[in-house]
């Protein structure tokens, strides 16, 4: 049985992340990183977990390792299974495991779309024991010394179904994220998807208009990944109007009555 051989360096992020801090987020989570504390990021969707977790591990020089949970991911492909190739049989360690050896974060995102028995596998990884049982190998790692964990979730797709237990939830320190503030997310749609300071006010403005719908019609608020992608259309020629359905209202819903809702709040800043 062949071991894993794994260069830490495939895994660093070369360049810096965009990223603009909304408050003392950054801080916190070096104070949490220098500890080694487990980190549970909450927040909607699209409004920058997944880029602040790129542009912190850029920012302590440490490897990044993401997974994007689902629900029909299993404990094996966290941690690793026995594969068969023509030279017998070889462990292939996942991506859980080869963090804790390398000693990179593993960011699970979305981590409630997994499932519970899933899931459990990490406690050991965020307690006292920093310990990594891999029960079909028989044997037992223990986490580099620069290993962490960081989850995240949105919250406001939680259900009795899907949800952390507080078995897991009480292993993780935790920050809340939400979309930026107005003037914060105008220099983010404007620097990310190269249209002018204006365009993006009015695009942030829309957004604002539907975020007020949610639970009253839709879901989820536009995102400010979907802003960025309206902006990224409009810099390419794509008229305002076309550019914010294709992104900020046929992907949200299909109910025809908020389609107009959302397609008139459109041309009251770009008719």
């Amino acid at each position: 049985m062949s071991e894993n051989r794994v260069d830490p360096e495939q895994y660093i992020i070369k360049d810096e992340p965009y990223y603009e801090p909304v408050a003392d987020e950054v801080e916190r989570y070096e104070a949490a990183y220098s500890v080694r504390m487990p980190m549970m990021l909450k927040g909607p969707t699209g409004c920058g977990k997944s880029r602040f977790v790129e542009y912190m591990a850029h920012r302590l020089g440490r490897p990044l390792i993401t997974v994007a949970c689902n629900e029909d991911m299993t404990a094996s492909d966290l941690v690793g299974r026995f594969l068969l190739d023509k030279d017998g049989t070889k462990w292939q360690d996942g991506p859980l495991t080869t963090a804790a050896r390398i000693g990179a974060i593993c960011y699970l995102d979305e981590v409630v779309e997994a499932r519970q028995d899933t899931t459990v596998v990490i406690h050991p990884l965020t307690d006292h024991r920093r310990s990594l049982p891999l029960d079909k190998k028989g044997e037992l790692i223990t986490a580099h010394p620069d290993f962490q964990l960081v989850i995240s979730y949105n919250p406001g797709y939680q259900s009795l179904m899907k949800d952390l237990k507080q078995s897991t939830k009480q292993r993780f320190g935790g920050l809340d994220f939400d979309y930026p503030a107005e003037a914060i997310e105008v220099t983010i749609v404007a620097r990310e998807s190269g249209v002018d300071k204006a365009t993006a006010e009015k695009l942030v403005q829309i957004a604002h208009r539907a975020r007020n719908l949610k639970g009253h019609g839709l879901d989820e608020g536009i995102s400010t990944r979907l802003l960025v992608y309206a902006g990224q259309l409009i810099a390419k020629g794509i008229s305002a109007d076309a550019a914010c359905s294709m992104t900020m209202v046929t992907p949200l819903t299909d109910d025809p009555d908020m389609r107009d809702t959302l397609g008139a709040a459109v041309q009251t800043f770009f008719g």
